[in-house]
């Protein structure tokens, strides 16, 4: 079983060696994880635990944010309305303890997620044919 510090230093590695896609689905998954468990909180009646993992996961869903191109069209605008729309949502659910607002927020970031890990499933494909392809040689 691993401890903390070697859970910790595996996550930084896999920060700094991750792809800008996959840096995207980490924020997703930890911005999942913090609603799964802010609703398990609320059961559990730790309502300090709670406001926590929210304000965790509004700080993702706002790197998440602060990181679109608006200038690439129509889809990074979209992004923002969602972003925004959960952001609110979370300060609601925070505010009022609302389960609903929480599992509403959960349900399109995990709906998000699949987009996002389709497309970069999509992108690492054709980047890994284009190398197969070339005449480069990254082994040496």
């Amino acid at each position: 079983m691993r401890n903390a510090r070697q859970t910790g230093a595996y996550k930084q590695i896999q920060i700094k060696t991750a792809s800008p896609g996959k840096l995207i689905l980490l924020l997703y998954e930890g911005a999942i994880g913090a609603l799964k468990k802010a609703v398990d909180l609320i059961d559990r009646k730790d309502f300090g635990g709670k406001g926590d993992c929210l304000i965790k996961a509004q700080d993702i869903i706002m790197e998440l944010n602060m990181a679109l191109d608006m200038s690439a069209g129509d889809i990074p605008r979209s992004l923002r309305r969602l972003y925004l729309y959960v952001y609110r949502r979370l300060i609601d659910a925070n505010l009022d303890v609302d389960k609903s607002a929480i599992q509403e927020s959960l349900g399109i970031m995990e709906d998000l997620y699949e987009a996002w890990k389709v497309a970069v499933q999509d992108s690492e494909h054709t980047v890994q044919t284009y190398i197969a392809r070339s005449r480069l040689s990254i082994t040496g």
